[in-house]
């Protein structure tokens, strides 16, 4: 397993625990984490153990960035928590070259400057306050810019900034 995907299962296991809906403990619900610990079945508690030796094998700066995470992920209001847990089951009910393609497009959006990235998400803000009459045709457009060669999509950029200064 990756540092990277150690990180990962630790964090959603962390996150685990942290989320365990206390109505649906057999005992009592104490209120510090330890208890909650203690009131798991046995098999969930063997799985966070072996989740936390994965995370202590992780480089220190690897750590770091978990407990960031995990700090922001606690900031978060329930309905944002809500949002990111979907999220997260639609990614892993994704086939593993789909996720790959998600995960090469996201390392490919963090690499971008940081006023390419603004651009990138001002214009999906867009998107998403589209009608849905728009939203298909732009996805329409979507696929075929994506169907085009380098040259085709040079000519159209081209034939745009004609356009524009018309």
């Amino acid at each position: 397993m990756t540092p990277v995907r150690r990180g990962a299962v630790f964090l959603l296991a962390a996150l685990g625990l942290l989320a365990i809906p206390r109505a649906t403990l057999a005992q009592p619900v104490p209120d510090d984490a330890a208890a909650r610990f203690q009131s798991l079945p046995e098999e969930q508690k063997e799985a966070l153990r072996q989740r936390l030796r994965d995370f202590k094998a992780l480089p220190p700066e690897e750590q770091a960035r978990v407990r960031e995470n995990l700090k922001r992920w606690q900031a978060l209001p329930p309905e944002e928590r809500a949002r990111v847990a979907q999220n997260l089951r639609a990614f892993q009910s994704l086939p593993p070259e789909a996720q790959e393609q998600l995960r090469a497009a996201a390392r490919n959006f963090r690499e971008l400057p940081a006023a390419r990235q603004a651009e990138v998400r001002r214009r999906y803000q867009e998107f998403l306050k589209a009608n849905p009459d728009q939203q298909q045709q732009l996805i329409k457009n979507l696929k075929r810019w994506r169907s085009m060669t380098r040259e085709e999509r040079e000519e159209m950029r081209e034939r745009l900034r004609e356009r524009r200064h018309r």
